[in-house]
């Protein structure tokens, strides 16, 4: 790694090159509390957004050549790293296994996987009789085949039925994440006539194979509405399940283990609220488990007579166990099996016909408990045989998949580290036996005594300290010269797991060091660490991830002004506000579809998830007090004449989740008002959403292309 790249260099390359686009200032004033505010990029607000989602081309020609000449300026100021592009691309797809599968998962006659040929960019959904070779399996549907000829394409959910006769799935092939659901006869290897277009989330079967549950969204994109089509029968003629009236809502559809039950979830970001259709009996329609109340969040899994509950309720912030009586499971008959402890958040339960297990994490780090039933007795579980599953790396990431069978003592876990590519391992809960299933191989590759991963605390403003993991080379300096790139998000409850990635290699190969920091606003340590991170502390994931990049200059990693900093969707916001808070302790910021425009999207209603992120961030059309919070920070109101750091944006034309104007805007006026000579990049993908591009190859080079961009402005090569 060379020094750093002198600003005066990258003025006189600028100067060079053809001006950037100025996006024409359209003030367009909004009064809200009494606060009136002009906008002067509210016209890239493509007016019928939601016909562009469904038909792209019907984008406003004055608003597409705006966004072609931003993509026209960022190929040019970028075209020095092209090669370096290519190479880092060449490298990526190198440590990638291109005819690649993962283990088998049993179900009665069949196993069931998803594998990679070789030039492939998407899945084939395979099986093989159980005990069958692998290398001879039944393609059930293959991804490669169905995206032929289209720029875009997504495989959402997929759901055999319990017979193994059909195949359910849904496919979007516009990025707008609304979906299309088919059904394929096994047998025959051709779709029936039945089809359903508009879908979002799940897809589950009745136990006889003949109706499948969807979900419908409404005008607005929002997943509110539970179906279920007989098949052989036109959609229009479909039962509507259930309607949830509260736009703040989402709906999901799942089943429990036993398969016993079909889960209608209700939630927002605090609230949840179940309701359970029996799968052999599906004309009694879904029965309620509890009425939601403000802030309580349970999920449900079911064994025998009893359902099997995480819960929140009487103050367990990080969740407790309980049963009820499947024929009556309002919350007066839950009866606690698994006491709450602060700081060990509950994450996920499965229930099997001798066995619980539930995933935990505390500290930041995950583990695995499994503990036998003993349904007949008042305790329910075996507690005294109950043992954990755990690890001793310094920082670690754990998955664990229940498959799909319920009278089975097998479960399947995934283990890795920021230097130790995945392991997937069968366990068996009865034996403890351990058995290694597969391990992640890089064709071109790894010895992982190479590298470092480390585990430190940064401390916060207030005093908390926020766990950091790093990955670099062990011949990496660590005299405060390497370039640093550092990751957060920090939203949602979501915890950044410290697991392996190919593609941090490429940066961590060139004297770059890659830190994580679990930030407030996520769950890695805890409910807690979430609500500290959201509403009216928000402010607090933006001094978490400034005190991280504090705390790893005075440790000697790096210095000021070496940091490139990235962060996506909810985590771009985090990009937005450092960039305004802290612009000098960064040397470029990467924002992936960032959500910067928070606060006139919290103000527009009809947008497709404003409703359901109120209790994420506030309501300012209800609040003065949120308006104003939301109004300190949102980083598209808070730019202002300041010397800022570089800055590269990408957006996704289809975004349904974070539309593609927000970082449109948010480049325009930081153009306008940056005083520094770095760089300013905005890259809109016209033809993919949130996700970025649909193909694994394709998602190769979004990644080289960011990380060029960090190399050059680092001095790189």
């Amino acid at each position: 790694m060379t020094g750093q790249t002198k600003p005066s260099a990258i003025a006189k390359e600028a100067a060079e090159l053809p001006s950037p686009p100025l996006a024409e200032r359209v003030p367009t004033v909004a009064t809200h509390h009494g606060v009136s505010i002009s906008d002067d990029y509210a016209w890239l607000r493509a007016q019928n957004w939601q016909e562009v989602m469904r038909k792209p081309g019907e984008l406003a020609p004055n608003i597409r050549s705006h966004l072609e000449a931003e993509n026209a300026y960022t190929k040019g100021m970028l075209a020095d790293t092209e090669d370096l592009q290519a190479t880092l691309f060449a490298e990526m797809k190198a440590r990638l296994k291109e005819d690649d599968r993962q283990v088998p998962q049993p179900h009665g006659p069949y196993e069931y996987f998803p594998r990679f040929v070789k030039g492939g960019q998407y899945a084939q959904l395979c099986r093989i009789p159980s005990g069958g070779s692998v290398d001879e399996p039944q393609v059930l549907l293959d991804g490669n085949a169905e995206a032929e000829g289209k720029s875009y394409w997504d495989l959402g959910a997929t759901a055999h039925s319990g017979d193994h006769k059909l195949l359910a799935y849904a496919t979007d092939d516009k990025g707008s994440e609304l979906y299309t659901a088919r059904v394929r006869d096994l047998t025959t290897g051709k779709n029936l006539a039945d089809e359903i277009p508009d879908t979002h989330g799940g897809l589950e079967w009745s136990s006889d194979g003949k109706t499948l549950f969807y979900i419908k969204v409404d005008e607005h994109q929002r997943p509110l509405f539970v179906y279920s089509h007989v098949l052989g029968t036109p959609a229009s003629e479909d039962k509507l399940v259930y309607a949830e009236p509260d736009s703040g809502f989402f709906v999901g559809l799942s089943s429990t283990q036993s398969r016993k039950f079909i889960i209608i979830d209700i939630h927002d970001h605090e609230t949840s609220e179940v309701r359970l259709i029996d799968a052999e009996n599906t004309e009694a329609g879904p029965r309620l488990v509890a009425a939601r109340r403000v802030g309580h969040q349970y999920s449900v899994e079911h064994h025998g007579s009893h359902l099997v509950i995480a819960t929140n309720s009487d103050a367990a912030e990080d969740f407790r166990i309980v049963t009820a009586p499947v024929e009556n499971p309002g919350e007066e008959n839950w009866r606690e099996i698994v006491t709450h402890k602060p700081g060990r958040l509950i994450i996920d339960v499965s229930v099997f016909q001798n066995y619980m297990t539930r995933l935990e994490r505390e500290e930041s780090l995950p583990r695995i408990v499994v503990t036998p039933l003993k349904p007949e007795t008042d305790e329910f579980l075996d507690l005294a045989e109950e043992h954990t599953i755990a690890f001793d790396e310094e920082a670690y990431a754990l998955g664990l998949s229940s498959g799909y069978e319920f009278d089975t003592t097998r479960i399947r876990f995934t283990y890795s580290s920021m230097t130790t590519p995945a392991e997937t391992y069968d366990y068996d809960m009865a034996t403890r036996e351990r058995t290694l299933r597969k391990r992640q191989e890089i064709p071109s590759g790894h010895n992982p005594a190479d590298y470092v991963t480390r585990r430190l605390l940064a401390p916060a403003a207030d005093g908390e300290l926020v766990p950091v993991t790093l990955l670099y080379k062990k011949t990496t300096p660590l005299d405060g010269s390497a370039p640093l790139f550092l990751y957060g998000y920090g939203a949602y409850g979501i915890a950044m797991p410290a697991s392996f990635s190919t593609g941090r290699l490429s940066l961590v190969d060139r004297g770059f060091i890659f830190a994580i920091a679990h930030i407030r606003g996520g769950k890695d340590k805890g409910y807690r660490w979430y609500t500290d991170g959201r509403m009216k502390k928000k402010k607090n994931t933006f001094t978490d991830f400034i005190a991280a990049g504090e705390h790893l200059i005075a440790e000697g990693f790096t210095q000021r002004g070496r940091i490139v900093a990235n962060g996506g969707s909810a985590g771009g916001m985090l990009m937005g506000a450092i960039a305004n808070m802290a612009p000098d302790l960064f040397l470029a910021i990467i924002a992936d579809v960032p959500f910067v425009d928070v606060l006139n999207t919290m103000l527009d209603k009809d947008l497709p998830l404003t409703p359901p992120e109120w209790p994420e961030w506030g309501n300012p059309l209800a609040s003065k007090e949120d308006f104003d919070y939301i109004r300190s920070y949102s980083p598209y109101d808070n730019v202002e004449a300041k010397k800022y750091p570089h800055i590269l944006a990408l957006a996704g034309l289809t975004d349904p989740r974070v539309t593609y104007w927000e970082p449109a805007k948010w480049i325009a006026k930081l153009r306008k008002l940056n005083t520094s000579d770095n760089l300013v990049l905005l890259k809109t993908n016209m033809g993919a959403g949130h996700g970025g591009a649909s193909g694994r190859f394709d998602g190769l080079k979004d990644t080289a292309f960011n990380y060029a961009f960090a190399v050059k402005v680092a001095g790189g090569a």
